[in-house]
């Protein structure tokens, strides 16, 4: 299908590749690895005919069709969702207008026995007859399919697209390239404006995509779910293996270990001859001994230990003074942007030394909360800090802050206090910063070099509270591990938003979502979240949905029915909260037992009170787990 032999690729003097070479062939689905620099984005550009190889040459297959999903989108304007996703099928769109100008010019004749409207008549059947074979009749319920697992709705398709935010855009762009059904697809972190639900859903698609697939993406648990095949870069060579990446990781160090231990034997083996050389060589009887051997040695292939990059930034999140036991309250808060309504009086509490993961689709609230946490936006409603509570913000575009006209050194002195200016050269070492490094302007740093630069600087302003939306944009997977590893051993308080499961996975204790302007809590890490949400198979979800959908109303009955299932999720939903909120007093007077327990157990009535609360803990819970029933055998 596509082979790549033995290209070169070199910029100002410097080598980013070398004579390297793969095959692609139909169902392929490679995930392209490397550190941020190391050329995925470059690779992809080459297979794209973008840019020609200094050496070496790639060569396709006749009609081969490359789809691209590039970050530059120009939209022409005025158009709607659906109009603009319509632009992918190009021929069917070319058809459509020649079918209407025929049928206009059949529509004004009478000449029906004339040999031009027999014409007319034969170009229309060829026509129609190739609109229905590729598709023309069914391109428009797959095209609303495909925008609705990106995450649109319906009431979303008859909209601008000039009304839609970059990330929103850059859907309408993937979903235009799945539905062109390319022989090779090229995705460049396709997954850095997608929400969860869609992801999953991505990866469904890309699983079954009959052509061959290349994917840059820095999401380890989306490389797992959707590739067969790891191409790593580092140090200008490529490691080629079918397997997918967290496989492919295993392999590549059991390869490597075992290169050391034939390298080791090797060097003994060569040591050992060398030393036979010289004692022969002392003796003239020896001579042609030591000169056989020597021939042998010159011609011992040297084992090599593949090319490994250790790099990367050391980063740890010291606490500042300790806080109040509650370091935020929110209550009754409400947020609208004009007529859109993004939160309708929401109350959350957070805890200290809580982890906490907020989720959902995007524009459901998120980092609006988030600004409204750190005091950045006019709000309805309040929003209280906790005593001593002392706030780290990292913003989703908090790189986009820099100035990029500083060098790296003056951006950190700007931020720096009297304290810790001193240090600065240092921290910028430890986050690879170093050398002439520091003297770079940030206008000509990459997005992952910008997202390092913006931890650095963070980590000069003392916290106990820490707020990340998005920390992971552009960040490879080793720094990602970094900072997961960090944010790990954080003995502060965590709100954190992200899309990456794999980010999310064991770091946080406590999922929030955000959907229909509300908040629902899970207690537990995103694993829990997404089984207690069923979206492991969003096709088993479109399943149910259609199944729903399908089912014979029964006039009277089947409203007393969905009226009694409304009841039974309400009621379903309020002892969840009444559960949760149980369960964390009860915790909370559990700690207080173990810190002070004389203290507290001579409180009036304390064990009268206690032993209540893990009564009304236990009868909600059974009252939950008799509701979930009834609900589940109405739903069948």
């Amino acid at each position: 299908m596509l082979s790549v032999q033995n290209v070169t690729v070199s910029f100002g003097g410097e080598t980013l590749f070398n004579e390297i070479s793969f095959r692609l062939g139909a169902g392929d689905r490679v995930g392209l690895v490397g550190k941020n620099g190391a050329g995925k984005s470059t690779l992809l550009h080459l297979i794209a005919r973008d840019n020609e190889p200094t050496a070496g040459s790639i060569a396709t297959e006749k009609n081969l069709s490359v789809g691209f999903l590039r970050q530059d989108i120009d939209f022409e304007k005025g158009r709607t969702v659906l109009e603009e996703a319509y632009q992918a099928f190009t021929e069917i769109k070319q058809l459509e207008a020649e079918m209407e100008e025929v049928n206009q010019a059949l529509a004004s004749r009478t000449d029906y026995e004339s040999e031009e409207y027999n014409q007319l008549i034969i170009s229309l059947n060829d026509l129609t007859e190739r609109y229905a074979l590729i598709g023309g009749y069914n391109y428009q319920g797959t095209t609303e399919r495909i925008l609705q697992g990106l995450g649109f709705k319906a009431a979303d398709f008859d909209k601008k697209t000039d009304t839609f935010s970059g990330g929103w855009r850059m859907r309408i762009e993937l979903a235009k390239l799945l539905l062109q059904d390319h022989d090779v697809l090229l995705l460049d972190e396709p997954t850095n404006h997608l929400d969860i639900e869609s992801i999953i859903w991505l990866e469904e698609f890309l699983t079954k995509y009959r052509g061959a697939v290349v994917l840059v993406s820095h999401d380890k648990m989306f490389l797992d779910h959707t590739s067969n095949r790891t191409i790593e870069i580092v140090g200008g060579r490529i490691y080629d293996y079918k397997k997918a990446y967290s496989d492919y990781m295993l392999l590549r160090e059991e390869i490597m270990t075992q290169q050391r231990a034939a390298q080791k034997n090797q060097a003994k083996e060569i040591e050992q001859t060398e030393k036979l050389i010289e004692r022969f060589r002392a003796k003239a009887s020896k001579a042609a001994m030591a000169q056989s051997l020597i021939k042998k040695l010159d011609k011992i292939e040297r084992i090599e230990v593949d090319v490994e990059d250790t790099t990367a930034m050391k980063l740890r999140f010291p606490v500042a003074q300790q806080p109040g036991k509650v370091v935020l309250r929110a209550e009754g808060v409400s947020k609208s942007y004009g007529t859109k309504h993004v939160l309708k009086t929401v109350d959350l509490e957070i805890e200290r030394g809580t982890k906490t993961a907020f989720v959902g689709q995007n524009g459901q609230g998120k980092s609006t909360l988030a600004k409204i946490i750190v005091n950045e936006i006019d709000f309805e409603g309040k929003s209280e800090l906790g005593h001593n509570v002392l706030l780290g913000y990292f913003a989703q575009n908090q790189a986009e802050y820099l100035d990029g006209d500083l060098s790296l050194l003056e951006t950190m002195e700007e931020a720096a206090t009297d304290e810790n200016r001193s240090r600065v050269r240092d921290m910028l070492g430890a986050f690879m910063f170093r050398g002439d490094d520091v003297e770079k302007k940030v206008k000509v740093l990459s997005g992952g070099e910008r997202n390092r630069l913006a931890l650095c600087k963070l980590l000069l302003s003392p916290f106990n509270v820490l707020v990340m939306d998005e920390p992971t944009n552009h960040l490879d997977i080793r720094s990602k591990n970094v900072l997961k590893e960090a944010l790990k051993k954080f003995e502060g308080t965590l709100i954190l938003i992200s899309h990456d499961r794999d980010f999310l996975q064991g770091l946080s204790d406590r999922v929030v979502e955000f959907k229909d302007h509300r908040l629902k809590e899970y207690l537990g890490d995103v694993q829990f979240y997404l089984e207690q949400k069923k979206l492991d198979s969003l096709v088993d979800l479109e399943r149910v949905e259609k199944e729903v959908k399908k089912k014979p109303t029964g006039g009277e009955n089947d409203y007393q029915q969905q009226k009694r299932l409304k009841s039974l999720k309400n009621k379903q939903s309020k002892l969840e909260a009444k559960i949760a909120d149980l369960e964390k007093e009860i915790k909370a007077i559990d700690f207080e037992l173990e810190i002070n327990y004389d203290a507290t157990i001579a409180q009036p009535n304390f064990f009268d009170h206690y032993t209540q609360k893990k009564d009304r803990l236990t009868a909600a819970m059974e009252d939950w787990e008799k509701t979930t029933e009834e609900l589940m055998e109405m739903e069948g």
